[in-house]
């Protein structure tokens, strides 16, 4: 980041996934059986929405959170009466424009077989990948045996017309507050815990107002991934040769709610245009903050262009605002605590 100073805007770590869609019945059904419940439902008519969406269509938002994660992690499902597109729905992996949402889950050969299966039975629709494990942090140490047993995270894609998905599974290892998976949930499945963007940029310095106009901090300078390792090769399909740019942003009151940025290096299909507010599909992100007319004083100062601070449908003081890279966030405003208290301290512990 250059040494810039990062200032003490209070944000959150990610708030909400925000899916565009003209049937929320559906929508509410799928992620109902992830654990998702609706918290929040408002209506907006079409001038309401023009205002401050920019999109002139009647809205009706439901507002859903996993378990009792309420700081992080929950889902916004926006219904168009008239959707302005299809957005950038079933398309290759690493597509440019395309979002991602990831969850922890108990069981990951059970997503796996359940997509699997779909796919197989004409819902050609899905795309999942094979999960692989890796040990992402270096947590092994000697030889590897039955009594000595790897701590290991495994991972898998699921590519969709409807929704992008990565999910993750953990082996002799936790991270407290990053993922909680609640007893009586269908399909053993987390809160959203990080969030891919794989965007429209020519190098990561179109991101750095994430730290210096939000106050996230980057967790490390901008490094070259590719398909010499094993997880990213697999949950992005790699072809050989193949590598991107990659660099994360976390909060620094909240180690849940991560944000990884790719870009890819290659030829691949850019569907950016198809990924604005309106569209069909991951759209719109949210923070929220308790200095709300300070974040919007730097993103101006930052010529990345906000609304004016106006109430949205669930009467929230906010703004909103898209980057140089096709990224759209809301910023909302939000004083007190939250229920679920978040970690702000990464830390492994270590199972038998």
């Amino acid at each position: 980041m250059g040494g810039a100073r990062i200032p003490n805007t209070g944000i959150s770590g990610l708030y909400e996934v925000m899916l565009g869609t003209n049937d929320a019945d559906y929508a509410k059904k799928y992620f109902a059986d992830f654990g998702f419940k609706i918290v929040q439902h408002a209506e907006i008519i079409e001038s309401e929405a023009k205002e401050l969406y920019g999109v002139s269509s009647k809205l009706t938002s439901y507002r859903m959170q996993n378990g009792n994660i309420d700081s992080h992690g929950l889902l916004r499902i926006l219904e168009w009466e008239k959707p302005l597109g299809d957005g950038i729905g079933y398309a290759p992996v690493e597509t440019i424009g395309s979002r991602i949402a990831v969850m922890m889950t108990y069981d990951i050969f059970r997503l796996y077989d359940i997509y699997r299966t779909a796919r197989d039975e004409g819902k050609k629709l899905w795309l999942p990948t094979e999960p692989i494990a890796d040990d992402l942090f270096g947590l092994n140490t000697g030889e590897r045996d039955f009594f000595n047993r790897p701590t290991l995270v495994r991972e898998n894609a699921v590519y969709g017309e409807f929704f992008n998905h990565i999910f993750f599974q953990r082996y002799g290892y936790k991270i407290p507050g990053y993922g909680t998976i609640e007893d009586e949930t269908k399909l053993s499945t987390s809160e959203f815990t990080h969030h891919d963007f794989i965007i429209d940029a020519a190098d990561m310095s179109q991101m750095s107002y994430l730290s210096t106009a939000l106050g996230l901090q980057a967790e490390e300078a901008p490094k070259l991934d590719g398909d010499w390792l094993k997880g990213p090769k697999r949950v992005f399909q790699m072809e050989p040769g193949f590598s991107h740019m990659y660099q994360g942003f976390v909060s620094p009151n909240n180690i849940c709610g991560k944000l990884k940025f790719f870009i890819p290096n290659g030829n691949k299909t850019n569907k950016s245009a198809q990924q604005r507010i309106g569209e069909k599909g991951i759209t719109l992100h949210s923070f929220y903050t308790p200095k709300l007319e300070m974040v919007h004083k730097l993103v101006t100062e930052h010529n990345l262009h906000p609304t004016e601070m106006m109430r949205n449908e669930f009467d929230e003081l906010s703004f909103v605002f898209s980057d140089t890279a096709g990224v759209s966030w809301q910023l909302i405003q939000k004083t007190g605590e939250t229920k679920n208290k978040p970690r702000t301290t990464l830390e492994f512990e270590l199972l038998d």
